[in-house]
């Protein structure tokens, strides 16, 4: 969060002085947390929270270490803004899918290709969250902005199942934190195991067939378990 400092004072009558124009500040401002978020998330999804270090984080942003603190305070503030950020970005992806315009079992289709699609190409996201666990979401558990960003898919969610009950086309009593638990959940044990199951398993399974298998294997599953016989 950014420091608010107080006006400076006219020396000469005691009174605050005339603010600066805001406008270009700001925006360097927003400019270089978003420079710091960016290269936070790099360097804590390649070394976690434990190994990471600011002067490098520094050194990725392109800024003076000493803006780090000014903006974030310390590294487990700036863990939780890094967590924030992800959290926001893959909320807003959600919203720009409408889910309540389309068809329910199109809406849940679309979603479940969105969750994959969207770890595919933001495998970071998935780092930064195995860290998270691994602290026992300590610092997530400080943020109320998550729960206030995750809320409306959840709302999201319930509309879309209630609508495909009145249908007649989705089976009743789903729970949407479980439902979009199991789309997530699906996508991710796949994708963030990815290494030892290829070996394990000795295919590669991030290949674009094995790919698109595994996503159309999880829309059967999801649809599966909601549509009704």
């Amino acid at each position: 969060m950014v420091n608010k400092k107080t006006a400076p004072v006219d020396a000469s009558s005691g009174a605050a002085a005339p603010a600066e124009p805001a406008g270009p500040r700001a925006r360097d401002a927003e400019r270089s947390q978003q420079a710091l978020l960016a290269a936070a998330a790099a360097e804590f999804a390649e070394h976690g929270l434990g190994g990471a270090r600011m002067d490098r984080i520094a050194e990725r942003a392109g800024l003076n270490k000493r803006l780090i603190y000014y903006y974030y305070g310390n590294k487990d503030d700036l863990f939780l803004a890094v967590l924030e950020d992800a959290y926001r970005r893959i909320r807003e992806a959600e919203q720009q899918l409408h889910l309540t315009d389309l068809d329910p079992p199109e809406a849940v289709r679309r979603l479940t290709a969105f969750t994959w699609d969207y770890y595919l190409k933001h495998p970071e996201f998935l780092t930064l969250l195995n860290s998270e666990n691994l602290h026992r979401a300590t610092h997530l558990q400080r943020s109320e902005r998550v729960r206030e960003m995750n809320s409306p898919l959840v709302q999201t969610l319930a509309e879309v199942l209630a609508r495909g009950q009145r249908d007649g086309v989705f089976r009743g009593g789903v729970d949407p934190v479980q439902l979009y638990i199991s789309i997530a959940g699906l996508a991710y044990f796949y994708q963030s195991n990815r290494h030892t199951l290829s070996a394990i398993f000795g295919r590669n399974l991030m290949a674009p067939k094995a790919c698109s298998e595994r996503l159309s294997h999880i829309t059967d599953v999801v649809l599966g378990y909601l549509l009704r016989d």
